[in-house]
């Protein structure tokens, strides 16, 4: 009995989990396409996901935004699968201005 509660809790957070992102990406996609977009982050950290947001947001594929920048679909898929962890820092403000994101301290 405690293993199934235990299940049912986890599957419960996952459930949540998924719903919220659901959520996040509706809002991602049905915003107005001359509304910028603008992400405040805590830190550098946090640039890699908002560069897969803002994509997401330009409502553009991998494979479009791969053809702005002149890469293979590939490339952009192992950059976001990895969350620009293989990315030096001239490519990643490259995408940054392709998608036409602008940033903001939350300081």
């Amino acid at each position: 009995m405690l293993l199934w509660q235990a299940q049912m809790t986890a599957l419960e957070s996952q459930c949540e989990d998924l719903k919220a992102e659901i959520v996040e990406y509706e809002a991602l996609t049905n915003r107005p396409a001359d509304e910028p977009l603008v992400f405040s982050l805590d830190s550098i950290e946090a640039l890699p996901l908002a560069l897969i947001k803002a994509r997401i947001a330009a409502k553009l594929s991998q494979k479009e935004l791969a053809e702005r920048l002149g890469l293979k679909e590939q490339q952009i898929q192992r950059y976001e699968a990895t969350e620009y962890a293989s990315a030096n820092m001239a490519r990643v403000i490259e995408i940054g201005q392709a998608l036409e994101v602008k940033l903001q301290s939350k300081a």
